[in-house]
């Protein structure tokens, strides 16, 4: 006859409770899992309906029906667009090619790099331009942002010709621009980046409009 062992009824309730303890922690992974995929695409979405808000606001109104977060290239122009690669949104209505809105860099603002979009339309004028982010100096350099002051709308209409490519610069420096007092730094640094900006496109002519292609393609500067 086999002795009964008090062990075996100690460990019972603690094999018990480690599948409890297991079951729980499976689940809470699983739980945390499924959570952060969810926000992850929420907090994706977001931020696709933001982009599409700032590119529809220097863009005509109602002249495109494309998605340029989908229609968008890289190019590698560093010395006219701030960043070894640049990004590019191309704006259509149907097939016909509306505008172009570039991402580029401005590696010279006073507190760091500020990153710009800049819409140029297919007559070679800005729709305009509006900044995504600087670490610009609060009160002064930040009158950059359109929530600050209308100073980027300046910007608005303008092209190579118009003013001539002299008098791309800040009045401070003989140009047409205006500077904020107290910080000339940063407005002749976006002045030259935006001018930049538009001599690219110039340069790089129908390639930027062309027909998207099934990949993602790198232009050059041409």
């Amino acid at each position: 006859m086999k002795r009964f062992r008090p062990s075996s009824m100690k460990s019972a309730p603690i094999l018990l409770a480690a599948l409890v303890l297991s079951a729980f922690s499976i689940t809470g992974v699983a739980l945390v899992a499924v959570t952060h995929q969810l926000m992850d695409g929420r907090i994706t979405e977001n931020q696709r309906q933001a982009m599409l808000t700032k590119l529809a606001a220097i863009v005509p109104a109602g002249r495109f029906d494309n998605d340029p977060l989908e229609d968008q290239i890289q190019v590698s122009a560093q010395e006219l667009l701030g960043g070894a690669q640049t990004r590019v949104y191309r704006i259509r209505q149907g097939d016909e090619p509306v505008a172009v809105v570039l991402e580029p860099v401005v590696p010279d603002g006073y507190a760091g790099p500020i990153q710009l979009l800049v819409s140029v339309l297919r007559d070679g004028s800005l729709g305009g331009v509006r900044v995504l982010y600087h670490h610009e100096t609060p009160g002064l350099g930040d009158k950059i942002e359109e929530r600050k002051s209308d100073w980027v709308l300046s910007f608005t209409g303008r092209s190579l010709t118009d003013p001539a490519p002299e008098r791309w610069e800040v009045k401070r420096d003989g140009g047409e621009f205006d500077q904020f007092t107290g910080a000339t730094i940063t407005p002749r640094s976006i002045v030259h980046a935006v001018k930049n900006a538009l001599i690219y496109v110039d340069q790089t002519g129908e390639t930027l409009f062309a027909t998207p292609q099934p990949t993602h393609d790198a232009v050059g500067a041409g």
